[in-house]
C-alpha cells in the first residue's frame, strides 16, 4: 500500500532512492513516469501513485517518453536487461569474443549488436570490443606473472590471434615488452 504523502513529497524533490519503487500518474495526460523525470512536476491533485508500472499500464497509463519508466530500476525490462549484460560480460570473460564475432555472441543472446553495445555502453562507458581486450591484456599479464609459458603460449592462452597482437597491446597498454613485464614480475 502506497502513502500518498510519503509518495508525494518523493516526487517533490525528485528522489532517485525511489527510482523504480513507485510510479507517478498524471489524470490529465494519461501518462506514468518515474520520481526522477525532469518533466514539468504535474498538479497533486492530478496525480495518483502505482507500485509497478504494469499497474500503471493496467490503469490505462501510458509510458513517458523521456524518463521510460519501463526501464526503471526493479522494473522486469531494467532486470531483464541487466541479467542479459550479465550474460554478454560472462560469455566475454570467457573468451567469446577472442575467437568469434560480435554477431555470433549476440545470436546467443538474443539481442542484437547495437543493443549490445548499448548495454556495454550504459554499464561500463565502452564498447564490448574493448572489454574483450581489456580483459585479454589482463589475462596475459597474469600469466606472464605467474607462468613460466613461452610468449607464444601466453598468447594463445589468452586468446590473442597471434603473438604480434599479443606484443602490440602489451606495449600499448604497459609501455614495455612482455619480456620486460616478465623479468619485473614475480611467480607464484
Amino acid at each position: 500500500m502506497l502513502d500518498f504523502q510519503h509518495c508525494d513529497a518523493a516526487r517533490l524533490r525528485r528522489d532517485p532512492a525511489y527510482d523504480g519503487v513507485f510510479f507517478i500518474a498524471v489524470r490529465s495526460t494519461r501518462i506514468y513516469c518515474r520520481t526522477v523525470c525532469k518533466v514539468k512536476q504535474p498538479l497533486t491533485r492530478n496525480i495518483q501513485f502505482f507500485a509497478s508500472a504494469a499497474a500503471a499500464e493496467h490503469a490505462g497509463f501510458r509510458p513517458c517518453l523521456r524518463c521510460r519508466p519501463e526501464t526503471a530500476p526493479f522494473c522486469p525490462t531494467w532486470r531483464d536487461t541487466r541479467d542479459t549484460f550479465s550474460r554478454a560480460l560472462a560469455l566475454i570473460e570467457q573468451g567469446a569474443l577472442d575467437h568469434g564475432t560480435i554477431d555470433a555472441l549476440c545470436a546467443g543472446l538474443g539481442i542484437d549488436p547495437t543493443q549490445l553495445s548499448g548495454l556495454c555502453n550504459e554499464h561500463l562507458g565502452t564498447s564490448p570490443v574493448q572489454i574483450a581486450r581489456t580483459l585479454r591484456t589482463q589475462r596475459a599479464k597474469r600469466l606472464i606473472n605467474t607462468t613460466r609459458l613461452t610468449m607464444a603460449d601466453i598468447a594463445q592462452q589468452a586468446g590473442f590471434g597471434s603473438v604480434r597482437a599479443f606484443n602490440a597491446a602489451i606495449a600499448a597498454l604497459y609501455r614495455r615488452t612482455p619480456q620486460a613485464l616478465r623479468r619485473t614480475g614475480s611467480f607464484d
